[in-house]
């Protein structure tokens, strides 16, 4: 009789664990439908900001103008991101990717239309890609936070690497897209393309909510600055959140740099098509280093991994500055970003693995905001850095023209390969600091 109630409960057991492996299936599934919509999102942004930054340099020949118009299209969905993540824990978070996503729309229409008419002017450019960056801001959070609701602890970094494929498409695919469309087609058309790409991503997200609950995580009405505080203490409490998203922050001022220096440094060197294809191969490493992870899946050692990987970006961020060769420039890019992934992944799974999910929200609207600090004061900086300190350096003869500038070259754009360098240098001691850093080891 006992070994008959025994195998009655084995196989009671056996039906509830078959349930939990379907209903985690069904989840990821879901989460598949929502990304292949971020996806698509993220090929338009690619789109649109590689052809803007394109069209604004070759209209001003100014690399102050290309960042100005960088920091417009990222310091509204900085600074609002920690409002955006109360909202997406007090309201259901697919609905406020419905709604960012389909006003963000309006702000390249804007644009389209200044264009069309033939009067554009660089503060015209600025508003538009202000007011789409807006509505981007509650996109973002609520789809950071919507991860964690689909998802198992063991399904995060694989979802991660697939997150970071995602986001590689506006380097991998995009720029060499937009090099051809600008040549043949001009800004128009994809700008066309880019606000069709909006309205694609909210019906993935459509679908996936109708058959998922709304997720009004949050019990009480509570004051906006109570709930902000709440995600405060989140991130402060364990000294290695709060270390990770430091760190965070030095990565986007860098790549700040990059995104918003690449273009000036390269284009003297070749044309737009050029560019296009020399970005998009270096973003294959994004995209192998990202499928690696989502594949395989990291389980442990994310310290290590972290730190390793910051180093390796280190390197080959001054190798890029270093170089006027187009062919070593896309290797090097590509070992760039193909370390991107494996620091994301390592600090997005120590994040999300100590926070809870009640909380998720408005702990990662904070963690956006001030880890994303490093791109507005990258924006802010760089063109400046690079129009009247560095390439004057090298563009006048001087000693610093004739010493360095005999190694890595002189001329236009020449001031920012030194300062690819100079950063390049800054990330390695940045990762070996972080790796003797005891309270980020604690969080594994």
């Amino acid at each position: 009789m006992m070994d008959v109630l025994k195998k009655l409960k084995d196989m009671e057991l056996n039906k509830m664990e078959q349930a939990v492996v379907i209903k985690e299936k069904k989840s990821f599934s879901k989460f598949l439908i929502i990304w292949i919509g971020s996806l698509i999102s993220s090929m338009g942004s690619g789109l649109t900001a590689f052809a803007l930054g394109v069209y604004v340099y070759k209209t001003t020949q100014s690399a102050t103008y290309v960042s100005m118009v960088t920091l417009c299209a990222f310091f509204p969905t900085i600074l609002l991101s920690p409002i955006a993540g109360v909202m997406a824990d007090r309201f259901d978070r697919r609905l406020m990717m419905i709604l960012g996503d389909s006003f963000s729309a309006l702000g390249l229409v804007y644009i389209l239309m200044n264009i069309t008419n033939g009067n554009i002017r660089i503060w015209q450019i600025c508003i538009g890609v202000a007011v789409s960056a807006v509505f981007c801001s509650l996109t973002e959070t609520s789809y950071k936070a919507s991860i964690t609701d689909l998802l198992t602890e063991e399904e995060y970094a694989k979802a991660s690497g697939l997150v970071q494929v995602a986001g590689s498409s506006k380097y991998l695919i995009s720029p060499v897209l937009a090099g051809f469309l600008l040549i043949s087609n001009g800004i128009e058309l994809i700008l066309i393309i880019d606000i069709l790409t909006f309205f694609l991503t909210v019906m993935t997200v459509v679908i996936v909510r109708k058959s998922i609950k709304s997720t009004k995580i949050v019990k009480e009405k509570l004051e906006l600055l109570e709930e902000l505080y709440e995600g405060w203490k989140c991130i402060v409490k364990p000294k290695g959140i709060l270390v990770i998203t430091i760190l965070l922050t030095a990565v986007t001022f860098y790549m700040g740099f990059f995104q918003t220096l690449y273009i000036p440094m390269i284009l003297p060197l070749t044309n737009a098509k050029d560019l296009g294809i020399i970005q998009s191969i270096s973003a294959i490493g994004l995209l192998v280093s990202s499928l690696v992870i989502g594949i395989c899946n990291i389980k442990k050692h994310f310290v290590k991994v972290l730190s390793l990987g910051l180093a390796s970006a280190g390197l080959f961020f001054s190798l890029m500055g270093a170089s006027t060769n187009l062919y070593f420039i896309g290797a090097f890019g590509f070992i760039f970003f193909g370390s991107l992934p494996f620091i994301n992944t390592s600090a997005d799974v120590l994040i999300r693995k100590n926070i809870p999910n009640e909380l998720q929200g408005r702990a990662w609207g904070i963690i956006g905001l001030i880890s994303q600090l490093g791109y507005i004061f990258a924006y802010s900086i760089s063109g400046l850095l690079a129009d009247y300190v560095f390439n004057p350096l090298l563009t006048s003869k001087g000693i610093l023209a004739n010493s360095i500038g005999s190694i890595i070259g002189t001329g236009e754009g020449r001031g920012i390969g030194l300062m690819f360098i100079i950063s390049g240098i800054l990330i390695i001691i940045t990762a070996y600091i972080l790796y003797s850093t005891k309270s980020l080891k604690e969080l594994e």
